[in-house]
């Protein structure tokens, strides 16, 4: 077999049969195309389940989407493993070498699970990733390696399921829940909902707007002053998705003396504004998701998608069980 046939296997479970003749003759290049392979499909589920923990960074939606997140994060996990990697692949040939001369290729090999292996660089396992820092680790791929990353972002994230929730989602929730209850019997729409959408706005409570003192706004949805707001309102910068790109950019915004005024007021926004109709009463995530987006409540193009993925995420239903 050439090298060559070798090195394209890297992420491509296709060629784990190639693979398997070429080690059962012992080759020392299928030996380390095999421990390449094992660490670039092993970053390609760390980068996958970053991602879906992620509110979301998508460019476009439906499974277009999801075929292309697939493709992306094979091909980063690849970048990254012929970059150096981890030292996963290198203590894999290793070990693979010790024991060819040994080794009885008709009789199975035992392996350990994941949850056994002692998180190869003393991190969690397939930890979250919040967007921003996944996109930092992505433009920083090639040359950084994986288990700095992960440092970097694991202390920041939501823990894998099975884990306690994160201490400011719990209380994010906790906080905030009365006031959806009541918001939810005014719109019809699932309090759960409201509490997903509230999460999206402020980073679960922790990027509230803030006036330049640092008092805060209590305003839970990023709702705009308007014309015909006559309540307190501060000035803060803005990204907002126009012509095809982001752009900052100054605006007055609604300001409250609590979270129930805002829950209140958005309340009110949807009931009284034809446009929201569709939304009023949605009882599924895509309709509330999907009508909002659709009403052109913001300006971000993935904004039904990344409520969705909220609304349907294993973070909100541990906070809310909690």
């Amino acid at each position: 077999m050439e090298n060559s046939a070798l090195n394209t296997l890297a992420a491509d479970v296709r060629g784990l049969d190639v693979l398997r003749r070429a080690a059962h003759d012992n080759s020392p290049e299928a030996l380390k195309a095999a421990a390449k392979q094992f660490e670039a499909m092993f970053l390609q589920v760390v980068i996958k389940s970053m991602r879906e923990a992620s509110p979301g960074d998508e460019l476009f939606g439906g499974q277009e989407t999801k075929t292309y997140q697939d493709l992306l994060d094979q091909q980063w996990a690849q970048v990254m493993t012929e970059g150096g990697g981890t030292g996963l692949a290198k203590v894999l040939e290793r070990q693979l070498s010790a024991n060819a001369t040994h080794a009885d290729p008709t009789k199975p090999i035992n392996l350990k699970p994941l949850s056994d292996a002692g998180a190869f660089s003393g991190q969690p396992v397939l930890p979250a990733a919040r967007s921003a820092a996944y996109r930092q680790t992505l433009q920083g791929a090639a040359a950084t390696r994986v288990d700095s990353a992960i440092a970097g972002i694991a202390a920041d994230q939501p823990p894998p399921i099975g884990r306690d929730v994160p201490a400011h989602a719990r209380a994010f929730v906790e906080r905030v829940w009365p006031a959806a209850l009541t918001a939810s019997r005014a719109t019809g729409i699932p309090a759960q909902f409201l509490v997903a959408q509230a999460a999206l706005e402020t980073g679960w409570g922790r990027s509230e707007l803030t006036a330049a003192d640092g008092s805060p706004s209590h305003n839970l949805f990023n709702i705009k002053a308007g014309s015909s707001w006559q309540g307190q309102t501060l000035s803060v910068a803005a990204n907002e998705f126009i012509d095809g790109k982001w752009t900052s950019q100054t605006d007055a915004f609604r300001r409250y003396g609590s979270y129930e005024e805002s829950f209140a007021d958005y309340a009110q926004l949807l009931t009284n504004q034809p446009r929201y109709a569709r939304v009023v009463g949605a009882q599924d995530a895509s309709s509330f998701a999907r009508g909002l987006q659709q009403s052109g409540y913001a300006t971000d193009p993935m904004y039904g998608a990344k409520l969705e993925r909220i609304i349907n995420g294993p973070l909100l239903r541990a906070a809310l069980a909690d």
